[in-house]
């Protein structure tokens, strides 16, 4: 009895050291890429650090000053929170509704799919420089014919109120990959549930609500969730824009502070940026990133809650 017990637990250890040293490629990857770089965001949150001298420990004082005397953290919040509710909404919305578009023309559509997918392969930088000289408020071809229709000409990325809209249109220009994503959905939805409402006398909005919609929610959460981590993420866009509309991207060595104008696009990646590559202060940087991170899980997972009850109630 004693030998057999032996002989299963030696199994059982066999499998063990098997099972983990299939995952240990995964495992280092996680260990090196993730645990430790967070582990030190949360450690370094409470210590003095400039990046050239020694650590030390300083309690709350980087808190205290991210949350009370930082001029720019609670706009920079703000705007961000601002992004991750319009820009992701609309995205997803105008996603689905090209998605759709494309799944009902009969030809061309290779040649209108190509079209409408070709914006989300131009780089960042050079797309937004585009938007920016696009919507420049003096010279620009968008205000130029909005005067001669007689609009409002809006300042756009010099304007406080306008900067965020406009950084929404660039998003929504580069719609292509969420229209993939949607279209293939689309396509997959069994073509007789169609017929068998049609029959019972559904309409068109009838079909999307209890048919359509109902068979791509995990792709619209996907697209959700997906999106509210790249925006959280948002650098690259707002800070080009701001510095093609302030005229000071030629000039390469002069001090820029993001966010331009006044603070309209700062976003918490940019003043992780401020704070410890322009300020040098990567304590309260670490502040900024370790609140970033926790806005990033607990938005993911609200929505993955939402979704299991919704699946529940189904």
């Amino acid at each position: 009895m004693a030998s057999a017990t032996t002989t299963s637990g030696g199994r059982r250890a066999r499998r063990t050291i098997r099972t983990v040293a299939f995952l240990s490629p995964w495992l280092i990857g996680f260990a090196v890429f993730f645990a430790y770089p967070l582990i030190s965001t949360v450690y370094f949150s409470f210590m003095r650090y400039d990046g050239f001298t020694a650590p030390t420990f300083t309690g709350l004082k980087n808190w205290n000053y991210v949350l009370d005397k930082y001029p720019f953290f609670w706009q920079g919040l703000g705007n961000t929170l601002w992004l991750v509710l319009v820009m992701v909404s609309l995205r997803v919305i105008f996603g689905l509704g090209i998605g759709l578009l494309v799944t009902k023309i009969k030809t061309g559509v290779g040649a209108f799919r190509t079209v409408l997918y070709l914006p989300y392969l131009a780089p960042p930088v050079a797309a937004t420089m585009a938007f920016a000289f696009l919507l420049n408020p003096g010279t620009g071809p968008v205000n130029h014919l909005l005067g001669k229709i007689g609009v409002p000409q809006p300042g756009w990325f010099n304007d406080p109120a306008w900067s965020k809209p406009a950084l929404t249109m660039l998003a929504l220009w580069g719609v292509g990959d969420l229209m993939v994503i949607f279209m293939a959905a689309l396509l997959d939805v069994p073509r007789e549930q169609y017929e068998a409402a049609r029959l019972d006398g559904a309409g068109a909005a009838a079909r999307f609500r209890y048919i359509t919609l109902p068979n791509i929610m995990p792709i619209v959460l996907f697209a959700v969730v997906t999106g509210v981590i790249q925006t959280m993420q948002y650098y690259t866009q707002a800070i080009v824009a701001g510095k093609v509309a302030s005229g000071k991207i030629a000039n390469a060595g002069e001090d820029f502070e993001p966010g331009y104008p006044h603070g309209s696009t700062w976003t918490l990646p940019q003043l992780i940026y401020n704070l410890g590559f322009q300020r040098f202060d990567t304590g309260s940087a670490c502040v900024v990133a370790v609140i970033l991170f926790t806005l990033s899980m607990a938005c993911t997972a609200l929505l993955l809650r939402r979704k299991s009850g919704f699946l529940r109630e189904d």
